[in-house]
């Protein structure tokens, strides 16, 4: 694997540990360059307005953790080295355990991320948020979910 691929798939990494971790902070700061398409809107966000979707529907447990992992697989990684544009095509499944859900997928879906490099390092330039495919019970995730 190339360095790039490398630099580009940690990116997806750390979105995934920032967000399991209960930093949102440092998970839109990923984002700071980027715009985010979301299901709901026809426009799309920037790191600021993610940041404040995840505060107002995310919970936050008193662990400090949404008590997920977020599992991505399958990147599809295209770099264009000469560019400095690379776009990932990925499958993502949340889990969650509280002490009232056991153990169980809440969320699956794809992300398709565009990245661009800037001086030595990469970074997003957008993500399509909007491609959520199955949901379970995401009652425990969610302020206010009804299902």
């Amino acid at each position: 694997m190339s360095n790039s691929a490398i630099e580009l798939t940690n990116l997806l990494y750390r979105y995934a540990e920032r967000m399991d971790g209960g930093d949102f902070e440092g998970a839109a700061a990923l984002f700071q360059h980027a715009h985010i398409k979301v299901q709901s809107r026809e426009s799309f966000l920037n790191a600021a307005d993610l940041l404040l979707l995840w505060k107002q529907h995310v919970t936050i447990y008193p662990c400090g953790t949404p008590r997920t992992k977020h599992v991505i697989s399958n990147p599809i990684i295209e770099i264009d080295e000469d560019s400095g544009r690379a776009t990932i095509r990925s499958y993502y499944t949340v889990l969650q355990a509280t002490h009232e859900l056991p153990l169980q997928p809440i969320a699956t879906g794809r992300y398709h991320d565009e990245f661009e490099r800037a001086g030595q390092t990469w970074r997003f330039s957008f993500r399509d948020y909007s491609l959520l495919e199955f949901t379970g019970d995401m009652r425990f995730h969610l302020k206010g979910y009804k299902g």
